[in-house]
């Protein structure tokens, strides 16, 4: 399915994440230092900033059109808390236990696999495409600045 440009951007880091989650998946004792190293690469680049986004800019434009207490928003919410709970934990623990890494990986995984599958195809089908537009300008700006 063809992603409305005011999500390609996401779209695009979505594809970092499963990169990641892979790597995470993989990680027994050898790997796992590689692993978490890689994770925390993207969490601290890419990924808080990621779920700010949503958060911030995508959902509330979704909102606008659309139940804020939806199933899927929601669970997309959860999952934001539980990810960066754990991130925050493997920050603070230099040896992760490769259990705990495979457990992020399936986490972050299965979030992506729901924002790509159910979330953002619900958006694009309630928000305006003159919205969506207006969305991807926002996004636009705020990736700008940083």
């Amino acid at each position: 399915m063809k992603r409305s440009a005011a999500l390609a951007s996401l779209s695009r880091d979505h594809h970092q994440a499963l990169v990641v989650a892979q790597r995470l998946r993989r990680a027994g004792e050898a790997a796992a230092p590689d692993a978490r190293a890689a994770f925390l690469a993207y969490w601290n680049d890419h990924g808080r900033r990621h779920f700010r986004l949503e958060e911030e800019i995508v959902l509330p434009g979704y909102s606008a059109h659309g139940d804020a207490h939806h199933p899927l928003v929601l669970r997309a919410l959860g999952d934001h808390v539980e990810i960066r709970g754990r991130a925050n934990c493997l920050a603070g623990e230099p040896a992760a236990p490769p259990d705990a890494l495979r457990e992020l990986g399936e986490a972050l995984a299965a979030h992506v696999r729901l924002e790509e599958r159910e979330l953002f195809p619900l958006i694009e089908s309630v928000v305006p495409k003159r919205e969506l537009a207006a969305l991807a300008e926002a996004l636009e700006r705020a990736e700008s600045a940083g």
